[in-house]
């Protein structure tokens, strides 16, 4: 789902990086969707440091609200078009920093309960379902003023969902968004089929009918289809939706690495067909210049990130749904640590005695373990979860 951005940040680079290629990033950056949702009054990120949220629908259609194939909806076992609304099931900001080091992607639960501040007079609820209320609700109040053009009602609701999601995990995590991509479902499937397949590794056998997850332990390389299924299985994990995060972290990071070691960026076959992809799941805001956001981000391509889940307090019922319950300072500061540039050696805040590990929650789901998420993947290890 969010790999997009990884994808295509790597991606350009290679492209403006090779003789006579030019042509092939220009396609690129006039061919990807563009969307007006990000405020232009909104704060911005200081010091050459850039703030990029990535955002996965959950969503079984396409980018204009198409049904997705019947032949490609078998292939991603995640049941008819009507299913899955507008939830955005995936949410990492990706911080890149101004001086060229180690990239951090931070994890936010879909699940958190927090308030839906892009969404005026909803109050608490999932932080996930930002977009689809927002959308709902834009779609709404333009057919009561006669709008009855289904592709209007389209756009113009999913940008009040961006719109809405966007404001929401920013005043959610204190923190400003420079940039935004957005992916549908398919996302996974596509990237993984673009890259030839994407090495996972297991620590223990695992099968679910839900999503179609069937995999040995150990190392493995996964296809489209079996990707999805990866990142989309959490019936049977210890901690659920927490390992189904762990997963979507792992699954980024060996893309990202991949990249690189398969030789996609020698490979103008392989290049082609990356580009291909990106043009058919990918989101972006308008304002963002992908050609002067190269220099910085091209080390994603290698690998140079570090992940982390943002922390829990516990759990409980909502409108009879099973929500996240979070401490919003506490997210705050683990996101304030997280970002800041500490000197080589400083000890990190968020381990101090008494302090909860950024990625355990405060209150532990039954079992007891914590989610560590996948910190970090350095040019050639592929990191092991449940």
């Amino acid at each position: 789902m969010i790999v997009r951005a990884l994808l295509c940040t790597g991606l350009t680079a290679a492209i403006c990086a090779a003789g006579g290629a030019w042509y092939l990033y220009r396609d690129l950056s006039r061919s990807i969707g563009v969307s007006t949702a990000l405020d232009d009054g909104a704060p911005r990120s200081k010091h050459g440091d850039t703030n990029i949220l990535l955002m996965g629908l959950d969503s079984r259609k396409d980018n204009n609200g198409e049904d997705l194939p019947d032949a490609v909806l078998d292939k991603l076992h995640a049941g008819s078009s009507e299913i899955g609304g507008y939830n955005t099931n995936t949410l990492i900001l990706l911080h890149v920093p101004g001086d060229g080091s180690r990239a951090t992607a931070l994890s936010v639960p879909r699940d958190d309960l927090v308030e839906l501040t892009g969404v005026p007079g909803h109050g608490k609820d999932k932080i996930k379902k930002a977009y689809g209320i927002a959308k709902y609700e834009a779609e709404r109040r333009l057919a009561r003023r006669g709008v009855t053009d289904r592709s209007t009602l389209e756009h113009e609701g999913r940008e009040a969902g961006r719109k809405a999601e966007i404001r929401t995990v920013r005043d959610f995590l204190g923190v400003p968004i420079d940039h935004f991509a957005e992916v549908n479902l398919a996302g996974f499937f596509h990237i993984a089929d673009a890259l030839g397949g994407v090495p996972v590794c297991l620590n223990k056998p695992v099968k679910d009918h839900y999503s179609g997850a069937d995999f040995h332990a150990g190392r493995q390389t996964l296809d489209g289809q079996q990707a999805l299924a990866f990142v989309r299985q959490r019936h049977g994990l210890p901690r659920g939706d927490l390992d189904r995060t762990r997963r979507q972290q792992a699954f980024l990071a060996s893309a990202a690495h991949q990249l690189n070691s398969v030789g996609t960026f020698t490979d103008p076959g392989k290049l082609v067909k990356l580009l291909d992809t990106a043009k058919k799941d990918l989101v972006t805001d308008k304002g963002w210049d992908l050609l002067s956001f190269v220099e910085k981000a091209k080390n994603l391509s290698g690998g140079h990130v570090e992940f982390a889940t943002l922390p829990i307090a516990g759990f409980d019922k909502h409108k009879g749904e099973d929500v996240n319950i979070v401490d919003t300072a506490q997210v705050r500061d683990v996101v304030r640590t997280k970002l800041a540039k500490a000197p080589s050696g400083a000890p990190d805040p968020s381990a101090a005695p008494g302090a909860k590990p950024s990625g355990e929650p405060a209150a532990k789901p039954p079992g007891g373990e914590k989610d560590d998420g996948v910190r970090t993947l350095d040019g050639g290890g592929i990191p092991c979860v449940d």
